[in-house]
């Protein structure tokens, strides 16, 4: 199913991580939805107790050619912020004809991460913008929004359906980091960022150092990284005699969830972040060995030093 598949596909399942989530951010007033309740989405309903999988009901068939999103429970916690990573359950059913398409595990402990805001997937992305922590949101995607209004008929679907997305949302995380600024170290790459905390990253015009350097360029006050845990990150790494992007979160729009010390996480990047507190940011610039991933997943350049700068947003598991 193309666009459902690939959305439960990028929302990095997190399996039996637990659902606790640090580094939330902090309450808003007056927060602005990108998308709003209307006609559509306020004829969903989906009952059941948060964290359990919702019997979805509306009447059929159901359009919109504009994206809705009606609160079904009322969280608790703090508004969700473009940028911030969100844990959720979700599941997805074509308002069309009420065939449900995907849903998540509904495990007591997990969840799956997607990052509020703009993304390939606004539908949810932006539909969880303003919501609350521990609330229930009924989402009703336009066919823009959920498949580009590609027809799919193999899946029973037609270009103009609609899909709903009642959306559990568990935990969320930092947008960016948030610890106070340290002062930089000479020789070691600038890094100027965004108001969204996009980094951009300026590489001396000398030789990379030849053994693994870390600086903290925020130094965060939130829970210490443990090896073997699995934390919730936005990164860019480049290359440092290339000076190219070869890795980045942020251009795809979606935090990443690692597990420092694993085979998938290379060993200097570990050590780096091992230690640190959730809100730092950290900078580290690894030889090409200490880069490289035991598993082979990695993207660092073989040839040249690695220069990472990871936000480090939450503890995940």
């Amino acid at each position: 199913m193309r666009k459902t598949t690939a959305l439960i596909a990028a929302i990095a399942l997190l399996g039996s991580l637990t659902a606790c989530a640090s580094g939330t951010g902090s309450s808003i007033a007056g927060c602005d939805p990108v998308v709003t309740a209307g006609a559509a989405s306020s004829v969903i309903t989906a009952p059941g107790k948060l964290g359990t999988a919702p019997k979805v009901e509306f009447p059929t068939p159901l359009y919109t050619k504009t994206t809705q999103a009606s609160t079904l429970i009322s969280g608790k916690g703090a508004p969700i912020v473009a940028g911030q990573p969100v844990i959720l359950d979700v599941t997805i059913v074509n308002a069309a004809d009420g065939t449900e398409l995907q849903k998540t595990s509904y495990n007591s402990t997990g969840g799956s991460l997607i990052t509020a805001g703009k993304s390939t997937f606004p539908a949810v992305s932006e539909g969880l913008e303003c919501a609350q922590v521990g609330s229930r949101v009924a989402i009703i995607g336009s066919a823009k929004d959920s498949h580009n209004g590609v027809a799919d008929a193999a899946n029973g679907i037609g270009k103009d359906d609609s899909f709903i997305y009642v959306v559990d949302v568990k935990g969320a995380f930092l947008p960016k980091a948030n610890g106070a600024d340290q002062i930089p170290t000479n020789g070691m790459p600038a890094v100027v960022l965004t108001a969204d905390g996009t980094p951009g990253i300026s590489v001396p015009d000398r030789p990379a150092p030849k053994t693994t350097t870390v600086n903290v360029l925020k130094a965060g006050s939130g829970a210490k990284v443990k090896k073997d845990q699995f934390i919730v990150v936005q990164y860019t790494g480049i290359g440092w005699g290339t000076k190219t992007v070869f890795d980045s979160t942020w251009t795809a729009h979606q935090a990443s969830v690692i597990q420092v010390g694993s085979a998938a996480v290379s060993s200097g990047l570990s050590n780096a972040l091992i230690g640190k507190r959730v809100g730092s940011q950290v900078l580290a610039v690894l030889p090409p060995k200490a880069a490289a991933v035991s598993d082979g997943s990695g993207k660092a350049p073989a040839d040249d030093a690695s220069v990472y700068v990871v936000d480090i947003l939450g503890i995940a598991g």
